[in-house]
């Protein structure tokens, strides 16, 4: 059986002083590195005069670790291994650094930023997270309002259409629910829907 792995409901905040240094923390769930990187620029839009911004991300293969000028393996890396050790993925932590003049050598970083994203954790509420795929369909115009109905009464999400010679949808489908959601709509379609996904699209 398959483990179960958790994200965040919502963003969770924290922030502690250590020697005159201020750590502000955000853990929040993400989509993936893209919009990591994003919200860290947001983040140096709101502080431009903090010293480090520092951060990890547990998004599977685009996970990241950044120590941001910190001495090498004393944030991201830290941080990282709280989310690990939480059972956490989907999730972005990040800490802004304003350096208070007192040097906390790298023992004293280690546990700053591991401590930081650890207190504004606690009491976070972690649901199950969903993995969902985009699955492209083209149908002939005359099934658009079938499959349309299919995507709402399954929970699924039209995420994008196209109206060309047919009708093309870009369909996120939770990856249980991928393979019954496909034989389901074929099976209504009679045979005349057409199927890609984001790594194999549809070609003409």
């Amino acid at each position: 059986m398959a483990q179960i792995t958790y994200t965040l409901k919502e963003a969770v905040h924290g922030e502690m002083w250590i020697k005159k240094s201020q750590f502000i923390t955000c853990v929040q769930p993400v989509a993936g590195r893209a919009e990591a990187v994003a919200l860290v620029n947001d983040l140096w839009a709101l502080h431009p005069e903090a010293t480090h911004i520092c951060w990890a991300l547990m998004a599977g293969g685009e996970s990241a670790a950044v120590d941001d000028g910190e001495p090498g393996g004393t944030a991201g890396r830290p941080m990282m291994e709280v989310l690990r050790h939480q059972g956490l993925e989907g999730v972005l932590a990040t800490v802004v650094r304003y350096f208070g003049g007192i040097k906390l050598g790298a023992g004293g970083l280690v546990r700053a930023y591991n401590g930081a994203v650890a207190q504004a954790l606690i009491g976070a509420e972690k649901v199950p997270l969903v993995r969902r795929k985009t699955l492209q369909c083209r149908v002939p115009y005359a099934m658009e309002g079938l499959l349309r109905r299919e995507i709402q009464t399954g929970g699924h999400t039209l995420q994008e259409i196209a109206h060309g010679d047919d009708v093309e949808m870009a369909i996120s489908v939770a990856e249980a629910l991928a393979g019954d959601f496909v034989l389901r709509i074929s099976d209504l379609c009679q045979g005349q829907a057409r199927w890609g996904s984001a790594d194999s699209p549809l070609t003409p």
